[in-house]
């Protein structure tokens, strides 16, 4: 932009011909339209993909809860538990941790991954030898003002991770095996092209769909226009966990927003539960923190759509959990 500025104040100060000051305006309303990210993915150069390469690494047990007062040594536990980081994190990998870093809310307010959550999972992928640790969401608000207020930014990278803006002009078209209505859309390169993905979503209420979990998080890898995939959410969620097919989740239940979501900003609709979800299996994580806000997983549009197709495992009964007092 100083460039094209630059350049108007040169022109200014010569005389105005026709075909000049055509020239000037077209340059600069080419400035202009690449700040806006619905074109920026309209005519981005894209490639086609069929989604992540899936490890299909599995952990010690299919939940592990850790329950105490400090997350981090909630999330350090947990994931010891579930077999250790280095089960999922290989030296030299790239990895992408992706919190829930939409809202331009503080930490206390709880619409946001914890950072202290996000920034102990980055310390354990390097501590495992990861080449690098990527750390983005597509902001429902101002960018620059999430990734600050939320608290995730200054966390992350204080232990080495690349905490950056959503490229929406490096992204993939996404293509299933079967007919889904995600076909063609555009997902952000980053998120497809890593060697381990590490989704962390907040647990929270949401308006439309009654909770914001796992699957409701990844939505945060999507360019596009987002607000379009509301439309039979379930599904569409659903196909998009498997598209992405993250290695390990990691539910941040430490304050849980419990009305007004998913934005929320009043801090009486906050509880402190104090806990850290880790799973292998999405859908058997997002189960296991419905029952913490006595919510039935059918209620849950993405989860009833993922009970109906087998995909993952929603019996809770019959899973192998451990509880943890940190």
């Amino acid at each position: 932009m100083e460039k094209f500025f630059y350049k108007l104040e040169s022109f200014l100060k010569t005389r105005i011909s026709r075909r000049k000051f055509i020239q000037v305006f077209l340059w600069g309303l080419a400035i202009f339209v690449i700040q806006i990210p619905f074109l920026k993915y309209l005519f981005a150069k894209s490639t086609k993909s069929t989604g992540r390469v899936k490890r299909g690494v599995k952990g010690d047990y299919d939940v592990v809860v850790a329950e105490g007062p400090d997350p981090y040594t909630n999330t350090v536990k947990a994931v010891e538990a579930m077999g250790g980081i280095e089960r999922f994190v290989r030296k030299g990998d790239i990895v992408v941790v992706k919190p829930n870093m939409a809202w331009d809310r503080t930490p206390e307010q709880a619409a946001n991954t914890d950072p202290q959550v996000v920034a102990v999972l980055v310390e354990l992928c390097y501590r495992a030898g990861a080449k690098r640790v990527n750390v983005f969401d597509v902001p429902c608000n101002d960018d620059r003002r999430v990734y600050e207020n939320s608290g995730i930014q200054k966390a992350a990278a204080a232990k080495g991770a690349y905490v950056y803006f959503a490229d929406h002009w490096n992204v993939v078209k996404a293509e299933f095996p079967y007919k889904s209505p995600m076909s063609g859309w555009p997902i952000l390169r980053d998120a497809v092209m890593c060697d381990t993905f590490i989704n962390v979503p907040v647990l929270k209420h949401h308006g439309l769909t009654g909770l914001t979990l796992s699957m409701k998080n990844l939505m945060g890898v999507c360019s596009g226009t987002r607000p379009l995939m509301h439309r039979d959410i379930g599904t569409r969620l659903v196909d998009l966990t498997d598209f992405i097919s993250p290695d390990l989740t990691v539910i941040d239940a430490t304050r849980v927003l419990t009305q007004h979501g998913p934005s929320g900003g009043k801090i009486e609709d906050v509880i402190a539960m104090n806990k850290v979800i880790v799973a292998t299996d999405p859908t058997l994580a997002d189960s296991y923190a419905c029952t913490l806000m006595k919510k039935d997983p059918k209620s849950i549009p993405y989860l009833k759509v993922a009970m109906e197709r087998g995909f993952g495992m929603a019996d809770i009964d019959k899973a192998k959990i451990q509880i943890i007092t940190t």
